[in-house]
C-alpha cells in the first residue's frame, strides 16, 4: 500500500498517458496538457491552501488521542487531513481523463476509478487519512476534473468546427 500512494511508482503510467495523449490529439494535445495540469493546479490548491486551513482537521497519526492505536506505514508528516490531497488530485485526473477519453476507450471508466480508489484508500490503510478526509477529496476531484474535462472537450470540439470550416 505505501507504494501505491508514491507519486514515483506512477510514472511509467503518467508516461504512457502522456504517450497516448500526443498519438490521439497530436496538435492538440497541448490543449489536453495544460488542461490537465489546470486540474491538477486547482484540485491541489483548493484541497491544500483553501480548505485544510479552514478545517483544521488533524491526521489520524498526529491525533493524540488515536496516536497510539494508528497503525503508521510511513511517516506521519504534518499539516492537517481534510480533504485528502491524494484523493483530489487522482479522482480530479481520473475524470479528467474519463471526460475526454470515454468515447474512445470505453475501458478507461472502471481503470481510472479503480486506479484513483486505489491511491485514495491507500492513504487511509498507511494510517494518514480518515476514510471521510478521502470520501471528501474525491467527491472534490471528480467535481473538478469533471468540469476541466468538459471545458476541454468543449475547446476542442470548437477546434474541429473549426477545423471543418
Amino acid at each position: 500500500m505505501p507504494w501505491l500512494r508514491d507519486k514515483y511508482f506512477w510514472i511509467p503510467l503518467y508516461a504512457l498517458l502522456l504517450v497516448y495523449v500526443l498519438w490521439k490529439f497530436r496538435y492538440q494535445s497541448w490543449i489536453v496538457i495544460v488542461m490537465a495540469v489546470v486540474t491538477i493546479v486547482l484540485t491541489d490548491q483548493i484541497s491544500a491552501s483553501i480548505i485544510k486551513p479552514l478545517v483544521h482537521r488533524l491526521r489520524p497519526c498526529n491525533n493524540p488521542e488515536l496516536k497510539a492505536s494508528v497503525h503508521l506505514l510511513i511517516g506521519c508528516g504534518g499539516g492537517f487531513s481534510f480533504v485528502s490531497s491524494h484523493a483530489a488530485n487522482h479522482f480530479g485526473l481520473a475524470l479528467f481523463l474519463i471526460m475526454l477519453l470515454k468515447n474512445n476507450l470505453r475501458w478507461i471508466i472502471p481503470a481510472a476509478i479503480t486506479w484513483a480508489a486505489l491511491v485514495s484508500f491507500a492513504q487511509v490503510y498507511v494510517g494518514v487519512h480518515f476514510p471521510a478526509d478521502v470520501l471528501a477529496g474525491s467527491v472534490l476531484g471528480c467535481a473538478i476534473g469533471f468540469s476541466t474535462g468538459r471545458i476541454c472537450t468543449l475547446i476542442l470540439n470548437k477546434l474541429q468546427l473549426k477545423k471543418k470550416l
